[in-house]
This record gives structure tokens, C-alpha cells and sequence, in this order.
């Protein structure tokens, strides 16, 4: 009896895990963000920015809500490490996409590598929320001037491709994901707006198709 009523327990108390891959460009703040998000969430508190080295292939960091896990995955953004991201698609529930709102420099890579990740079929159907990181900065483009930035990116590049029938395949479906994309701005070093961020990854996993027990090394 004891051991039906522990499984029955177990049973009704089984929190539902989901995967998140935060991804982006090498400096944009990814693992910054990260360990934020452990020190407001969990008992032990994650790296301090001053301990915090570049990502060299992958971070990983878990945090309990509701009814809910979020497993976070956070994948180095040096251009050769991101050929192997596509390798995360297919199980993640979840994609956070961060841009360093102060380098402007870097903006049109940004672009171009987002701009990649949008045109993979295998995260068509799962949310996908855009950081612009570094808000605590006065040179940071704000929210609506990062989503500005990106749709005069992305028209120019429609305008140079208008020939190229391959990149109008499918188009359609890019046209009404960045219509209705969510662009979030956050500090990662000071917290502001990743609760937010969380609450927004939280909500939407729940209502996302994919099946939660099948996650990224499961």
C-alpha cells in the first residue's frame, strides 16, 4: 500500500520538463543571462559576470516553476560552434534568441545568423522570443528600435534576393513569424526584465506542440 500510494504521489506531484536553447552571437550576453536566471530562480546562485568565460560549446542550468522544469541550454556563438545548433532544434521546446543591443556593429551578423534560425522547419511550430540584451547600457537600441532594425535587415535582403527563387520558398511562413515575433529587452547583469523573459518562456512552452517528455538528452 505504501509503495501505491508513493507511486500515486509521485504520479500527481511530477512536475512536466521542457528544454529552452538560448542562442545568439559570441558576447551577446547568452551566459550571462543564464546565470542570472539561476540566481533568481534556484537556492544556489549562479556566476558572478566576472567569472563568467567565453562559451566554448555549451552551459546548461535548471530551474523549478509551477507544474513546470525549464532545463536552459546555453550554446557558445563563435561562428564555427554555430553549425551544430541545428543539432538542438529538434528536441528544445523552447528558443531564446539573444542580440547585444549595444554593438551595432554586429547587428547585421545578427541578422544574418537569425535570420537563419527562422528559415529552420524544424522550430516553426515552437515559441521563439528575441533579447535584446544589455538595455542597462545608454548606447543599447531599445526594443522597438531593435524590431525596426531587423525588418529594414530583412527587406533590404528581401529587395537584393527578389531574384532568387530559393529564397522565396516558403517566405511566407517568415513573413507572419517576424509579424508576429515578441521582442523582450533585459539586462542580464543587472536582472531587469529576465523574470519576464521567464514568465514569457514559461506561459508558452505549456501551449507548445511538442511533446514535453521529449527534450534534449533525453
Amino acid at each position: 500500500m505504501y509503495h501505491l500510494l508513493k507511486g500515486l504521489h509521485e504520479y500527481l506531484t511530477r512536475k512536466e520538463e521542457f528544454s529552452v536553447i538560448i542562442i545568439g552571437l559570441d558576447g551577446a550576453g547568452k551566459t550571462t543571462l543564464l546565470e542570472r536566471i539561476k540566481t533568481l530562480y534556484n537556492d544556489t546562485p549562479g556566476l558572478t559576470p566576472d567569472k563568467i568565460a567565453p562559451t566554448v560549446g555549451q552551459n546548461t542550468g535548471k530551474i523549478t516553476l509551477p507544474s513546470t522544469i525549464l532545463q536552459f541550454w546555453d550554446l557558445g556563438g563563435q561562428r564555427g560552434i554555430r553549425n551544430i545548433w541545428h543539432r538542438y532544434y529538434d528536441d528544445c521546446h523552447a528558443v531564446a534568441y539573444v542580440i547585444d543591443a549595444e554593438d551595432r556593429e554586429r547587428l547585421s551578423e545578427g541578422w544574418e545568423v537569425f535570420d537563419s534560425v527562422l528559415s529552420s522547419p524544424q522550430i516553426l511550430n515552437i515559441p521563439l522570443l528575441l533579447i535584446a540584451n544589455k538595455q542597462d547600457s545608454p548606447q543599447a537600441l531599445s526594443v522597438e528600435e531593435i524590431r525596426q532594425d531587423y525588418e529594414d535587415w530583412h527587406q533590404r535582403k528581401m529587395e537584393n534576393a527578389r531574384r532568387n527563387v530559393r529564397y522565396g520558398e516558403g517566405d511566407s511562413e517568415r513573413r507572419e513569424r517576424i509579424a508576429s515575433l515578441d521582442v523582450m529587452g533585459i539586462s542580464a547583469i543587472e536582472g531587469t526584465g529576465v523574470k519576464a523573459a521567464v514568465d514569457w518562456l514559461f506561459i508558452r512552452v505549456q501551449n507548445s506542440r511538442r511533446d514535453p517528455q521529449k527534450g534534449i538528452g533525453r
